[in-house]
């Protein structure tokens, strides 16, 4: 337990000590006005109470990420927890806080809109489409997922009843203020993954449990295929939302459109991330305890077809008793359906930004929201484990553009941007290794050449990137 305990404290002293260091990196300033201020519209720019915006933050980033992520994670082993300490800190903490931060000084704007202020419009263009399609994948995945799992408990409803339910329930949820609907309820759903995260902490520590420690017989590869999942870079692919993932900067306009002060950036963006990175590394702990290691995780897993939804409620149930269970079911239903909803706002966010729509009014927002939702229903109709398959590698290589983006905004302004630019070739070299490793694409394997093939791209594709940056208009915040 001693790996364990050693990345938990590395994680709560970060927020502290890294965070506080990145402020001073951003130039925070307490006396700025901020978008909820000068653009106050009473329905997506409003301020909320700090509490309150980091419960919603935290809830639209993580959904069932730092759980189902952090179990089939620590199939991989040990090194799981290196991955979300170091990950969650340097990349996933920084990339959240960062990008939040510049949202903020860019009045709230989409994240497409803002690296392309950075990036060039080419790159532009191309995050536009590409963040929409993300978006959308993920509202999807948060549709199809929740519906079967009340299938499982329901069945005598429908499976295609559940999934009708969930839709209208996502289309009043885009369509209402921020603060009707999100800002009351999500605020406890948040609350619930944090209450049920230190519950089974509590169980670990205090019960008869042990983690397995990180050494150097076992800093190997856990998994029964790994020519199929090499640990780089399926292990970081994997693990996205415990350590990094493109998804949460377009969340973050959300909320930097309701922020009181810059000074509660840290808080919200840092503070949320690192508070995942915390969810995710008790579950991979647990996951691998509950079950008496790695090995004995990756057989019960297998015996109920690697179904992470089924290590939750067996977990939580017979360690937390009948509340866990209800707990359980919060977070397998009710978090993934949480930022279903809310990918769906993002995007129609992101095309109200790209064409200057205002969102005052109702018809202007039903004008955007409807098409998007016919495209996101017509996808239910495809093949789950496609949608997933490509959703995974999508959302970290959304976090690369935004990492790159980050990297330009601190060079602009003399400030160390050192600290974006190591992640940021670390990800592109992630994502793009991965595409000739995995099958979805290349299918290589973990070779030689792929490997070097995919430091090449990294190259090219950071190259490209930087020049495009060179070319756009300078911008200042």
């Amino acid at each position: 337990m001693i790996t364990f305990i050693i990345c938990l404290t590395l994680l709560v002293a970060a927020y502290f000590i890294y965070g506080r260091y990145l402020e001073r990196v951003c130039g925070i300033d307490p006396k700025a006005k901020v978008p909820s201020e000068t653009l106050y519209d009473g329905v997506d720019y409003l301020p909320l109470p700090r509490w309150r915006t980091f419960l919603i933050q935290l809830l639209n980033i993580a959904g069932v990420g730092p759980i189902f992520g952090a179990i089939m994670g620590a199939c991989f082993g040990p090194i799981a927890f290196v991955w979300i300490t170091l990950g969650g800190i340097f990349l996933g903490a920084m990339h959240d806080f960062v990008s939040g931060f510049i949202l903020v000084r860019h009045d709230g704007l989409s994240l497409p809109e803002v690296i392309g202020k950075y990036l060039g419009k080419g790159v532009q263009q191309f995050i536009r489409v590409f963040t929409i399609f993300l978006l959308i994948l993920v509202g999807v995945v948060f549709m199809r997922s929740p519906a079967s799992l009340l299938n499982g408990m329901l069945p005598e409803i429908g499976y295609w009843w559940w999934l009708g339910i969930i839709v209208v329930y996502y289309f009043i949820a885009t369509m209402l203020p921020i603060d009707k609907l999100i800002g009351k309820i999500y605020p406890l759903f948040g609350a619930a993954l944090i209450f049920m995260a230190l519950g089974l902490l509590c169980v670990i520590i205090l019960g008869d449990y042990s983690i397995p420690e990180l050494t150097a017989d076992n800093w190997r590869n856990f998994q029964p295929n790994p020519e199929k999942l090499p640990i780089v870079p399926a292990l970081f692919i994997t693990i996205a939302c415990g350590a990094i993932s493109g998804f949460h900067a377009t969340q973050s306009p959300l909320m930097a459109r309701c922020l009181n002060n810059e000074k509660e950036c840290r808080m919200i963006f840092y503070g949320s991330m690192i508070s995942e990175s915390i969810i995710a590394l008790i579950w991979a702990g647990v996951a691998m305890a509950f079950f008496h290691g790695t090995e004995g995780l990756i057989a019960a897993l297998a015996e109920h077809g690697n179904d992470a939804a089924w290590a939750v409620n067996h977990i939580s149930t017979t360690t937390l008793g009948l509340f866990g269970g209800f707990l359980a079911m919060l977070g397998v239903v009710a978090a993934p359906i949480t930022s279903g909803d809310t990918a769906f706002r993002s995007a129609r966010l992101i095309v109200a930004d790209i064409f200057h729509i205002e969102q005052r009014s109702i018809p202007k927002r039903l004008a955007i929201a409807a098409p998007l939702f016919a495209i996101g229903i017509i996808m239910t109709f495809i093949d789950f484990d496609v949608i997933w398959r490509y959703f995974a590698w999508a959302n970290q290589t959304l976090s690369l553009f935004t990492l790159w983006m980050i990297v330009v905004y601190l060079k602009q302004r003399n400030r160390n941007y050192w600290i974006a630019l190591f992640p940021a070739l670390f990800m592109t070299y992630v994502c793009v290794s991965f595409m000739f490793v995995s099958d979805q694409f290349f299918g290589m394997g973990p070779c030689t050449m792929a490997y070097i093939l995919g430091g090449v791209m990294t190259l090219v594709v950071s190259c490209l990137l930087l020049i495009s940056a060179r070319n756009a208009k300078k911008t200042i915040a």
